[in-house]
């Protein structure tokens, strides 16, 4: 399934306006795309300094604090998109991340 079409739907505050969405063509490449949104922020916010650190718990609480975020695949079997909730999106980084870092 990780080479499924995923779309991001991510809206940062209360706002509507804030609403957007990502697509990708693969889950592994959607879960690079929301690591790379929260150093961005990250990056925003801590404009003055060189260089910067996070762990997964710092993104895990940047995904909390989104007004929303979540994920829809698509299911060649269903042919249909799924739709998926922060939990699994995390579940989904926290994946990748151990299996970039070597670990299982």
């Amino acid at each position: 399934m990780d080479k499924s079409h995923t779309i991001i739907l991510v809206q940062k505050t209360p706002s509507r306006a804030s609403r957007t969405f990502l697509d990708y063509e693969t889950i592994s490449g959607a879960v690079d795309g929301i690591c790379n949104m929260f150093e961005r922020d990250l990056k925003e916010r801590n404009s003055h300094q060189r260089e910067l650190t996070y762990d997964v718990q710092q993104l895990f609480q940047w995904i909390d604090h989104l007004h929303d975020l979540s994920a829809l695949v698509y299911d060649d079997k269903k042919t249909a998109y799924l739709p998926f909730n922060k939990a699994w999106v995390k579940e989904r980084v926290l994946k990748q991340l151990k299996r970039q870092a070597g670990l299982r």
